[in-house]
Order: structure tokens, then sequence, then C-alpha cells
């Protein structure tokens, strides 16, 4: 019987099972589960204010101004006409009303837009904080017939 040498045994395939990929998954599997851990058992605990019963809470107030622009140019505050300096009054004193009422803009479809652009200056300027557009559902398609 031959013995193989040195040179023969080289070329031979190994046997053995390569372990370092399996190695290498389970290092990021057992790094995944030390970071996932305290994510789920972490908690915060803070105590929330309680409601006195000896203070009575402020009235609530629903009062609501609204600006129409019209297709002729016409601005209506609360359905009465007014011109731009009549609008910065009611405006400053909107904005000097404490709990501030809402303000709501609502421009008719043929309305200029430089009046548009004018009003919502205006009302930019003045600083009110309850604002909001009314009537857009209207114009919810482009295109659509008014």
């Amino acid at each position: 019987m031959a013995f193989a040498s040195a040179n023969d045994r080289a070329r031979l395939p190994i046997a053995e099972i390569n372990t370092t990929p399996l190695i290498d998954v389970m290092l990021v599997l057992l790094i995944m589960l030390i970071f996932t851990i305290p994510i789920a058992t972490h908690s915060l605990d803070f105590d929330l204010p309680q409601r006195q019963a000896a203070q009575p809470l402020p009235p609530i107030r629903h009062d609501s101004n609204k600006i129409v622009l019209t297709a002729g140019g016409t601005i209506l505050w609360n359905g009465n006409p007014i011109t731009m300096p009549q609008l910065d009054a009611e405006l400053a004193d909107l904005t000097a009303t404490r709990p501030e009422p809402e303000l709501q803009f609502e421009p008719a479809a043929q309305a200029s837009y430089d009046l548009s652009a004018h009003v919502l200056r205006t009302i930019k300027l003045s600083g009110a904080t309850r604002f909001g557009f009314v009537g857009n559902e209207r114009y919810g398609s482009f295109g659509k017939q008014l």
C-alpha cells in the first residue's frame, strides 16, 4: 500500500463544515436580541395633573367672524360691507379680545385674486391666530363648473 504524499493531501477536498457563517449569523441574532429587549421592557411613569373641583373652568366662547369676498370686489364682515381701513380696525379689535374669536375667510369663486391677497396679508399682519378657510369643499375638483 502506497502512502499519499503531502502534495496529494493538499489536492483532496476538505470534509469539514465551514462554521464561520454560522457563527456570524448567531452573533448578529445575539446583538439584535440585546438591542430589542430593553426597548420592549422600557416604560416611563409620570403623574397626570388632577383637576381641582374648586376652580371653575373658563367659559367656552364659540364666537366667530366671517370675511367674505364677493365677485364684485366687496369685502363683507359678518355680512356687512366694509372697507380695508375698517377691516384693519375690526381685526385689531378681534386680536385684542381674549380668548380670541375664530376668524373665517371665504372668497367667492370669481373674487379678485389681488383683493384676496391683500385681505390675507392684512389678516396675517394683524396677528390673528385662530384663522381658517371655509367653503373649500366646493372646489374639490379642478375645472368643475361653479
